[in-house]
């Protein structure tokens, strides 16, 4: 078992030195679902939703908040980000939105709470913009897919 990297050797919490770290490119994946009744999402689908483009407003805030990690994650690094990007996939038969994000940045450290950071605000978006008519939406599933760069190498979610 790997030892924890944000612990001193007092066991209190720290910011990781990455300093001797050498830059590269890195990219994380991370995906999370949020699931409605079908006519919450047919009203979305459809750009109905009384507070407006649920969708475009969700992709903007996933992208800031993937920009704004380290001043919600209280050890994250502050980054160069390179690229965000946000996708949404729609099931009308599940009612389900999948969505995707994809953070890129040459640096000293990985972008994994950048992607997972910016799904999440993505789907709290998505609740928020459609709470008036759907209080039961869940959000669930989020997780990293895929991240890439960096000392300890690619990961890819089996």
């Amino acid at each position: 078992m790997k030892k924890l990297s944000h612990l001193d050797r007092s066991g209190k919490a720290r910011m990781v030195d990455v300093s001797r770290k050498t830059a590269t490119t890195r990219e994380a994946v991370a995906r999370g679902m949020i699931f409605m009744k079908k006519a919450t999402l047919a009203l979305i689908m459809d750009n109905q939703v009384a507070k407006g483009d649920a969708i475009g407003t969700a992709r903007i805030a996933g992208i800031m908040a993937a920009k704004k990690t380290p001043g919600l994650i209280p050890l994250c690094h502050p980054l160069q980000i390179s690229s965000v990007s946000i996708d949404f996939d729609f099931d009308r038969n599940k009612g389900r939105i999948a969505i995707e994000s994809r953070v890129r940045v040459t640096g000293q450290t990985g972008v994994e709470m950048e992607a997972l950071t910016a799904v999440s605000v993505a789907a709290l978006t998505i609740y928020d913009m459609c709470k008036a008519v759907d209080k039961e939406m869940v959000i669930s599933d989020i997780m990293l897919i895929k991240k890439t760069g960096g000392k300890s190498g690619p990961f890819l979610r089996p």
